[in-house]
């Protein structure tokens, strides 16, 4: 499982994860060969450098090997977390149930000193006053260890398997209220549109020559929005009648030309819908051509988001710049610079002209758009990446992740300090917020967790992917029986439900 700065590397670079995944180990291996080979290398180079047809195919075997190997020692690892965490719920619930009996001692034991008669001598009340202040010293500090073993009160579990990648998906997200769509952005170098419910592909977009890393819907339009690791973001119609989605060939076929004439394309940028022959129902359009390509960056454009309204984009890149463009000219307004590293998130408020970016360099940046000439605060608050920061919807908190296993809770109007502060076992990948303010937090370990902005657990989860998650989105301004989903590098989308624990 890749931790850090090679995580990020290997999410938005633009290759299959898989493929990047073993030309890291064949570098490994290239000190090794025996002089024959090394001497063919040699010839090799004098024209075109490649491996003789033998040699790759043996390398090929061995690689094949070498992954069956990891995947037997990772799916070991998996099941013996799986005990770990069992046996910290046990200890947990266990350690309340002793608390409690603790606190009922002594609270019968400070009952039993109020009866005290007062004819005792001055040095006895003087020992049970000095009792009972232990007592009660006592009865606060155990007071403090069962809030912090606090039970869990909602459940989440499964409800929805979306599967169509053939590579780790990366983003995750949530159309506007009333739109049942959710969209997916994968290092196999395409994007899907899917029907909640169905849980079918309606659009598949391959318009980049790279990993897609970043997916957004329009506040108000049926755009879309990507980032990439080809160095651009692209903006592209997914105006999908849902419907239309269900009915015949041609139907489908109309509104996919419909489409692509409003982008200035033609019929040749989109190929003909698939169908499920037992219904004859659409399983998906293929996109080849934006409506935008938005350029400029000089390294992989690892996220993009659109502002207030959806006029402008912001773009945050590994060039160390962040951008903003306008949408209707496709031209930059602005270049961001500052950060000393790679960019790895961005996040535009849902009201106001604010701007955050997330970078390697263990900061993140406030932009502040309101007035004609911008301006910019810095925070540190982080001893790693920060991998994502991001707005709540009612307060105006900032809630940033890193790996370095923690989660902070920001106020905007005082970023002197962090609110409240998680501390996870594992790396924070892309979080996001829901409109009650419940934070959903993916890991590296293959977890997710769900606090208050207290920072307090507020959920158990049953186990869901089998690899890194990456991305999570909430739905709840929908009625979808989802009410968030996440994503991960096992190319699932999930979608999760949460119920309280007492109508379970």
């Amino acid at each position: 499982m890749m931790m850090n700065k090679s995580k990020s590397k290997r999410a938005a670079s633009g290759g299959s994860a898989v493929g990047q995944h073993n030309q890291q180990k064949s570098s490994f291996h290239d000190h090794d060969q025996p002089p024959h080979i090394e001497s063919n290398l040699r010839l090799d180079t004098i024209g075109e450098a490649s491996l003789p047809p033998v040699i790759r195919s043996k390398l090929q075997d061995l690689f094949a090997q070498i992954e069956k190997e990891f995947e037997l020692l990772y799916n070991e690892n998996v099941h013996l977390q799986d005990k770990v965490d069992a046996l910290n719920e046990k200890l947990e619930r266990d350690q309340y149930l002793v608390d409690s009996n603790i606190i009922d001692k002594h609270e019968s034991l400070d009952t039993d000193k109020d009866l005290t008669p007062v004819t005792k001598s001055k040095h006895k009340l003087g020992g049970s006053s000095q009792k009972l202040k232990t007592a009660h010293k006592l009865k606060a500090q155990t007071s403090k260890i069962v809030s912090s073993f606090k039970t869990p009160s909602v459940c989440c579990c499964v409800v929805k398997e979306l599967r169509g990648h053939r590579d780790g998906v990366w983003d995750v997200a949530v159309a506007r209220a009333g739109v049942p769509l959710i969209g997916t952005a994968s290092a196999d170098r395409t994007a899907c549109i899917w029907l909640v419910e169905s849980g079918k592909i309606a659009m598949r977009y391959v318009g980049h020559s790279g990993s897609v890393n970043s997916i957004r819907f329009h506040p108000l339009r049926d755009l879309i929005l990507t980032a990439s690791g080809d160095q651009t973001a692209h903006i592209w119609h997914a105006a999908i009648n849902v419907d239309v989605a269900g009915g015949s060939h041609s139907k489908a076929a109309a509104c996919s030309s419909d489409e692509d004439n409003i982008d200035g394309g033609n019929a040749a940028d989109s190929e003909p819908a698939d169908f499920d022959a037992t219904d004859g129902s659409i399983l998906s359009s293929t996109l080849r051509t934006p409506m935008a390509e938005l350029t400029g960056h000089q390294g992989v454009v690892a996220h993009a988001d659109w502002m207030p309204g959806g006029e402008q984009v912001v773009t945050a890149s590994w060039d160390r710049t962040a951008a903003l463009y306008d949408v209707e000219t496709k031209e930059l307004i602005h270049s961001l610079s500052g950060h000393d590293q790679e960019l790895t998130h961005t996040c535009a408020h849902h009201s106001q002209r604010l701007v955050v970016t997330s970078s390697q360099d263990t900061t993140f940046r406030l932009w502040d758009f309101r007035e004609p000439i911008h301006s910019v605060s810095v925070f540190q608050g982080h001893t790693d990446s920060v991998t994502s920061a991001v707005f709540t919807k009612r307060e105006d908190k900032v809630i940033s992740g890193s790996d370095d296993r923690t989660v902070k809770v920001w106020d905007l109007r005082n970023m002197r300090s962090p609110l409240a502060t998680i501390r996870a076992d594992s790396a924070v990948n892309k979080l996001a917020v829901s409109s009650s303010g419940l934070i959903a937090v993916p890991h590296d370990n293959r977890q997710v967790r769900l606090y208050d902005l207290a920072g307090q657990r507020v959920a158990r989860h049953r186990q869901g992917h089998q690899r890194m998650v990456c991305s999570v989105a909430w739905a709840d301004e929908h009625n979808f029986s989802s009410h968030f989903f996440t994503c991960g590098f096992d190319r699932l989308t999930l979608g999760w439900n949460i119920q309280n624990i007492k109508d379970l």
